[in-house]
């Protein structure tokens, strides 16, 4: 198992930038698929970015294309959203999720590993 912990999330005004990170403990994640959701009050958690564990094959969910860009530091364990040009629609509970040698995919049911979360809130 994985331990994930994710920060930087905070409130934002429309247009601006937050980075997040996902800090790892109790396994190297350079074996693991990393992956982005959010989850905004009374909806589905849904999928937002995702990099593979090979290649580093990036992926995303249309709507923030362009704007956000998912990267990683095996040597720091860490995974990392940043996020630019935030859209109040953008406001959420976003979550780091893990799964060893998984290829990139936006099921979060592939998925065994997660973090607590932290809250992004775009004002507009």
């Amino acid at each position: 198992q994985v331990h994930l912990v994710e920060s930087g999330g905070g409130l934002v005004q429309a247009g601006g930038s937050l980075r997040l990170s996902c800090a790892a403990s109790g396994r190297t994640l350079s074996t693991y698929t990393m992956a982005w959701f959010r989850q905004a009050p009374g909806k589905e958690r849904d999928f937002v970015a995702a990099i593979g564990w090979s290649a580093g094959f990036t992926y995303y969910t249309d709507s923030v294309k362009g704007r956000f860009t998912i990267s990683r530091d095996n040597a720091k364990n860490t995974v990392y959203l940043q996020m630019n040009s935030l859209k109040p629609e953008d406001t959420a509970v976003y979550y780091c999720a893990a799964q060893r040698y998984l290829s990139v995919d936006v099921d979060r049911l592939k998925y065994d590993n997660w973090g607590q979360g932290t809250q992004v809130t775009v004002s507009s």
